[in-house]
């Protein structure tokens, strides 16, 4: 039967359908200021068919009704995270949760809820997003995309109108309620910029001129005009000196290093000539939050003749960002490219708020943000603006850019005019092959701080580090950096350009569709090698026989020193290329193969020189020289060998921790030999031997006895290990000796892909979502999937219709407006 007599068939069919029945409204209808953008669903609907774990299959004839169906079914697993989120974008934390709270992080960097509503509230008066929206494809959004949008808000509204919230977060609060297509492209362009003005909220927020001379400044320009200090009343620290280009250096290296990042990845491609059927192989790996809006959520999304791509989505995003489909699949890696940099302006003599710009002075916009307050009167603040950006008063605390009487620092974040990013994965949905992987990102240039690593059926592989980032090249920055940028620019990536130069404009690529970006010609690429590898270094090793160089050092590093993840991962799968014969299966394999590379390079010597260092503590040294390496939930002993080896590395300078150090011509076995004679190193094995003890934890006690989650009472263990460690199936767990050792996961493995071809119309596929489909403690779907985590086990992706069909669980559901 075709498709769409199925679904026709489906759609009248009472004995077939769970049809969604209205019920009473879970949450009010507060007003978002958006009314006039708020869709209509009149005549919109979708088929939704739940598989098992709860994956829904959407099918709808076009664009609008497939939003629909998407927004309606991440609402009804995700509507408290979601709805969290649309209270961020619009700058209305602090009216619901108070000023001074935490928000969750998910959407910027902001560290409390008025900073994050200054932010938000100020793109929002200026109309930012809206903007956006109505610049043409390419540079703006697509005209699919928009209907996505609205669809995708449409849904979202039908469901809250039609169903009761029983999640406990949100059940009942005022602060659930109707979006807008607009609040939808908010939540893009928060995602967009989460690498540039979005890690640095508070900076732009803490920007303030110097105070005596803005109080001239008020005075001079009569009282018609409204000062700084009105519209600013908090106070202003005393300024500061100069920062300090070695310690600015160390604090931007730190900013943008991934061993400190909440998000990161692994991800391979195979090429043909190493599978068992000539056909590629892709495993993806992204390791994401667990808990808030940046978690992934899956689902297939189908306009029959169109689009048919099953993956996993971010929160609140109208396509699938990680995914597959019958030809081709994709996932992304966190890269290191860096999406902003700095201008150094000089300012004009006795005016703080104007700057100077080949000798003539330009005076700053002021953005004046107002945002309502729980239980207390509106906070006012001033954000300055200038032509290369916000003004910023750092970039995270240990990176101070104070602004004083003669300069101040501009941030450019290239990715504030970039709303294409879902436009890149609807183009890779609907691609055939890697070539069509590689045309999307010429085409829509649209990823804002992500590699991408593809293969296809045909048995080619793809890497392409395509980001959106500011056009500097190493001739720019020798030529412009101010005596900051020639310490930031080579530690990180992070470029401080004089300001005061027209010639040190970032300038633009005939192939860029946006100015002040990189074309994608000068983006690292590489296609078709045996294997392509990231696990969050740059493209240098992406294979390391055949090293990419020649790019600008924004991208990333070339030579440098790799992490344990990369080092491990690349001895993994280049060992797996030259066995050669791979299968899905082989995939999964390295999934949980749980190999620790700091165990392997670390363990024997640190064994052999225990009974010097803990010479009356030989029950440690037995425990160290027993583990077998892994981080398996079974292991005995990495538990010890883990606390070990974060007090090791995070006390001895790395300088020290190796005998042989790194060499550029060995880069996947430098540095090695652990140096057993640092001073750090017998504490470190004494102090995790006494934290341990003092927990009441056993040194070989199984390592999911100690490293878990609870879900609704049930604990549930968890392998895997962290960065440190080097480990492929990264967990980053939160350290509790009280209550039981690793008791909850920050962030680690999310959701897991392992995809080939068998030549058939349906990919073979597993896939893996550790944390499961839903936030709702009631929902069936709260923590089906970490249980398959714990045990290692996949789920087998249905994804042609004979395969969802014969789903035990099947479960159909027809929504509408």
């Amino acid at each position: 039967m075709h498709l769409r007599t199925r679904l026709k068939h489906l759609a009248i069919s009472g004995a077939a359908l769970a049809v969604v029945t209205a019920t009473l409204p879970g949450a009010a209808a507060a007003d978002s200021g958006d009314r006039g953008h708020r869709p209509s669903d009149r005549g919109l609907s979708a088929v939704i068919r739940y598989t098992e774990y709860g994956i829904p299959h959407i099918v709808a004839r076009d664009y609008a009704n497939l939003g629909f169906g998407t927004g309606w079914a991440q609402a009804a697993d995700q509507v408290c995270v979601l709805a969290d989120g649309f209270v961020t974008v619009n700058g209305e934390r602090s009216r619901h949760f108070g000023p001074g709270a935490a928000p969750d992080g998910s959407l910027s960097s902001a560290t409390t809820n008025l900073s994050s509503d200054l932010y938000f509230r100020g793109v929002k008066d200026a109309g930012t997003v809206e903007e956006l929206l109505e610049t043409p494809a390419p540079a703006g959004p697509s005209g699919d995309l928009k209907e996505l949008m609205r669809g995708w808000a449409a849904g979202y509204n039908a469901w809250l109108r039609k169903n009761r919230v029983t999640d406990p977060a949100c059940a009942g609060a005022d602060w659930v309620r109707p979006v807008s297509a607009l609040d939808v492209a908010r939540r893009g362009f928060a995602v967009s910029v989460l690498g540039g003005q979005g890690r640095a909220v508070d900076g732009i927020n803490a920007a303030r001129p110097p105070a005596a001379a803005s109080a001239l400044l008020a005075a001079d320009r009569g009282p018609d005009r409204i000062s700084d200090t009105e519209a600013d009343p908090e106070p202003r620290p005393a300024p500061e000196p100069e920062p300090d280009p070695e310690r600015a250096a160390e604090a931007a290296r730190a900013l943008f290093a991934a061993e400190n990042a909440t998000m990161g990845s692994n991800a391979v491609a195979f090429s043909g000539a190493t599978t068992a059927d000539g056909r590629g192989l892709l495993l993806g790996n992204p390791h994401y939050p667990w808990q808030g809006g940046r978690r992934f959520w899956q689902s297939q999304q189908t306009i029959p003749g169109e689009l048919n791509v099953s993956g996993a989505s971010l929160l609140g995003t109208t396509v699938v960002n990680i995914g597959f489909n019958d030809k081709v699949a994709w996932s992304h890696t966190v890269a290191t490219g860096v999406p902003l940099n700095l201008h150094q302006l000089t300012l004009a003599p006795g005016d703080p708020t104007s700057y100077l710009v080949d000798g003539r002075p330009e005076r700053m916009t002021a953005r004046t943000v107002t945002v309502p307050v729980k239980d207390g009167a509106p906070v006012t603040r001033t954000q300055w603006w200038t032509r290369y950006g916000p003004v910023v008063g750092g970039l995270g605390a240990q990176l101070p850019l104070p602004w004083t009487t003669t300069t101040a620092y501009a941030l450019n974040d290239p990715n504030a005019a970039n709303l294409r990013g879902s436009d890149t994965a609807l183009g890779f949905g609907r691609a055939r092959s890697t070539q069509d992987i590689a045309d999307t990102l010429r085409r829509t240039q649209g990823l804002p701080w992500v590699n991408t690593v593809a293969a296809d059926s045909a048995g080619h592989s793809y890497f392409s580090q395509s980001q959106v980032l500011p056009r500097i090249t190493d001739e720019l920055a020798q030529r412009c950096s101010t005596p900051l940028g020639r310490a930031t620019y080579p530690a990180s990536g992070v470029a401080v350009l004089d300001g005061s130069r027209s010639d040190c404009a970032l300038g633009s690529d005939p192939d860029a569709v946006q100015p002040g970006v990189f074309g994608p010609a000068r983006m690292p690429v590489l296609r078709d090698t045996p294997y392509v590898e990231n696990s969050n270094d740059s493209a240098w090793l992406t294979h390391a026989e055949r090293p990419l160089t020649g790019y600008e050092r924004i991208f990333g590093t070339i030579g440098t020193q790799r992490s344990l993840r990369t080092r491990g991962g690349v001895e993994d799968v280049a060992a797996m290329a030259a066995r050669g014969r791979l299968t899905v299966a082989d995939l999964q394999r390295q999934q949980f193969a749980n190999r620790a590379p700091a165990g392997d390079l670390a363990a024997a010597d640190a064994a052999a020189a225990c009974p010097v260092a803990l010479p009356d503590d030989p029950e440690a040294c037995r425990v160290i020289g027993a583990w077998d390496r892994t981080v398996d939930a079974e292991s005995r002993g990495a538990l010890f060998f883990d606390r070990f080896w974060r007090k090791f590395t995070g006390t001895v300078p790395p300088t020290e921790q190796w005998k042989v150090p790194f060499s550029a011509a060995d880069p996947v076995r430098t540095p090695h030999t652990v140096n057993t004679a640092a001073p750090g190193f017998a504490k470190a094995l004494r102090d995790a031997a006494a934290e341990l003890r003092a927990a009441g934890i056993p040194l070989d006690a199984p390592l999911g006895s100690h490293q878990f989650v609870v879900r609704n009472g049930e604990r549930i263990p968890v392998s895997g290990g962290t960065e440190s460690l080097g480990i492929w199936n990264k967990t980053e767990p939160v350290w509790n000796a009280a209550g039981g050792g690793y008791v909850e996961v920050a962030h680690g493995t999310s959701h897991v892909q392992a995809v080939g071809w068998d030549g058939s119309r349906c990919p073979v596929a597993r896939t893996l979502l550790s944390y499961s489909q839903s936030s709702n403690p009631a929902s069936p779907h709260y923590s089906d999937q970490t249980r398959l985590y714990a045990g290692e086990r996949w789920v087998t992706s249905r994804f042609c219709e004979k395969d969802i069909l014969r789903s035990p669980a099947l479960r159909v559901v027809v929504v509408r407006g």
